[in-house]
């Protein structure tokens, strides 16, 4: 199926979206030349309808966008970049051009809420947690143990989501699968890591074997 650009501009929309978080960057458009030039690159480059030419995102800030993969809708008339965003996508210096949520009456809610899937914001949550108190925060509480306390539940926990594996019920199975993940994050931010540095480790090791990945560490 060919690419259906639109007929009179010439243009389709294209949104750039995190490949690893699945988070929504920004949303532009592309004509033909544009496109192939993003496919020759790897850099996102789109079409300023204001300016009425090329632009590659970050030529001046600096904050590229890396295209993983472009994929067209099923209509062939709107693309998404698979990217890898280097810096904030927004003009404004946000990580998204998508902050400004609407609440129940459709008006657009003064405080500034960041559109992001759940495992983004739930590490924005336990990130809001560190600035609590040990009474009134469990994430607190094992941050203030350290690697000793977290270490000792992320032990706890596993062990009891392969005894649900084993012979409990499914619910009991993503229960205890949650207490895991919980607390692994809550020890990536003990270290300041982020979950995207995760899944940029897991990607990578998508480029191999399990067996041969396991290999090379054992070197």
């Amino acid at each position: 199926m060919d690419l259906k650009f639109d007929s009179q501009t010439g243009l389709m929309p294209a949104v750039a979206q995190d490949r690893l978080t699945g988070q929504v960057r920004m949303v532009a458009y592309v004509n033909r030349e544009a496109l192939e030039q993003t496919l020759r690159t790897g850099n996102a480059t789109f079409f300023s309808r204001s300016r009425g030419a090329l632009w590659t995102k970050g030529e001046s800030s600096g904050n590229v966008l890396r295209v993983h993969a472009v994929y067209a809708d099923c209509d062939a008339d709107t693309l998404v970049l698979l990217v890898d965003p280097e810096g904030p996508s927004c003009h404004t210096g946000r990580p998204s051009c998508f902050f400004r949520r609407l609440g129940p009456d459709g008006a657009v809610e003064s405080e500034a809420v960041e559109a992001e899937p759940f495992l983004q914001a739930l590490e924005g949550i336990l990130r809001e947690r560190t600035a609590s108190t040990a009474e009134r925060s469990y994430t607190r509480s094992l941050l203030d143990g350290g690697a000793e306390k977290i270490g000792k539940k992320m032990r706890e926990e596993a062990d009891e989501y392969a005894r649900a594996l084993a012979a409990e019920t499914d619910d009991r199975v993503l229960n205890e699968a949650a207490d895991v993940l919980y607390h692994l994050l809550v020890g990536l931010r003990l270290r300041g890591l982020e979950v995207r540095s995760l899944l940029a480790v897991l990607a990578s090791r998508t480029k191999q074997s399990g067996h041969a990945e396991k290999a090379s560490r054992n070197r």
